[in-house]
């Protein structure tokens, strides 16, 4: 049996920990070979591959980003190199050519809908999940998400002395462009006041009320805003738009505005901090090591039974799969009744808007 492995989209902690552990129970469990597929279904294309064994994976279990390296451009059904035409053709040659039985993709919402289109080209794939934001449904979490979070409740905490040393309002922008729950969890871990998420457009006087409330009191306010959150009435705050990507929309900078338009509103002075790419980097928590290992361990076994076109998941504490075609291309938003938004406005958190729940969700 021969195995290809993948990792597309965007990097993400945790990685390296599923390539390790499919890697791994393929050779032991099923004397498989397996071939990395380098920067993505873009090696499908450039036929950049190379040869994983137990010594290629071994240490890479605590190392951030993918030995494999990812592109988030390349959709051989879309490819950005021949003016967005469709080149899967090419890839299923190379397919064919290194003698691939399966292939293990690991990614998020984009590259599961990749793996479904080749799935019905006659490639038996397994996907596993991976996205720091979050948001692919059917399943609970997704590796990468902890240690995302773990980096926001950081830097919330460091930004907390800064604020109450100097009475301000610190804003803390974090990733999460159509789902808030880094927002959401990182907010909540790191004790922001004020937690600002894509699913609830915000009311810019009802942020402004809660500092001026607490510059009388506290003397200082901390925001926590994802990236997709935006003002009523006013749109997403796109930093770039690139034409070649299958995503093309890039946003950033709703932590800045949010600064902008909230200054003149109260006397406390207004910084914000874009957190950017420092969550996707460094080590994984060792919560998602665990998890990212078990996610590969059951992708190997879905592939040794032959279980093809589905996707690893976990639901409570058990690891399951389900059918990528109910996963492809879509997102999971923080619904309006979760239970951690109540918990939120019932310890005081203001999520921006007079009647907390009352908006429905994306």
């Amino acid at each position: 049996m021969h195995i290809g492995i993948l990792t597309g989209g965007g990097d993400c902690p945790g990685l390296n920990a599923v390539i390790r552990a499919v890697t791994l129970a393929l050779i032991n469990e099923c004397g498989a070979r397996v071939t990395g597929i380098e920067r993505g279904f873009l090696g499908l294309m450039t036929r950049q591959v190379r040869p994983l064994d137990v010594d290629a994976v071994a240490g890479i279990l605590a190392q951030g980003g993918t030995i494999l390296g990812t592109h988030n451009k390349c959709d051989p059904f879309h490819y950005f190199g021949a003016g967005g035409a469709d080149k899967s053709g090419d890839a299923m040659d190379c397919v064919r050519e290194l003698g691939l039985d399966a292939l293990v993709a690991i990614g998020g919402d984009g590259t599961m809908a990749i793996a479904h289109r080749f799935e019905a080209l006659g490639l038996p794939v397994v996907g596993v999940p991976k996205t720091i934001d979050n948001d692919l449904c059917h399943t609970d979490r997704s590796f990468g998400f902890d240690s995302a979070v773990a980096v926001v409740a950081e830097a919330l905490d460091r930004l907390e002395t800064t604020a109450r040393s100097h009475g301000r309002v610190m804003i803390a922008e974090t990733m999460g462009r159509y789902a808030g729950w880094i927002a959401l969890e990182g907010g909540m871990a790191g004790a922001a006041d004020v937690i600002l998420l894509p699913e609830q457009p915000f009311q810019l006087e009802v942020v402004a009320e809660r500092c001026r409330a607490r510059e009388n009191r506290e003397g200082y306010t901390l925001i926590c805003i994802a990236e997709g959150a935006r003002a009523e009435g006013q749109g997403m705050t796109v930093a770039a738009t690139l034409a070649d990507s299958p995503d093309p929309v890039r946003l950033g900078g709703v932590g800045a505005l949010l600064q902008h338009q909230l200054q003149p509103l109260i006397r406390s002075e207004v910084r914000a901090t874009l957190l950017g790419h420092v969550q996707r980097g460094g080590s994984p928590t060792p919560f998602d090591r665990v998890l990212a290992t078990r996610f590969g361990y059951h992708a190997a076994q879905l592939v040794r039974r032959g279980e093809y076109g589905r996707m690893v998941t976990l639901t409570g504490s058990d690891i399951a799969s389900v059918p990528l075609v109910d996963v492809a291309g879509r997102t999971r938003s923080v619904p309006v009744d979760h239970p951690l938004l109540a918990a939120a406005t019932g310890l005081g958190v203001s999520l921006g808007v007079s009647s907390p729940g009352t908006a429905a969700a994306l």
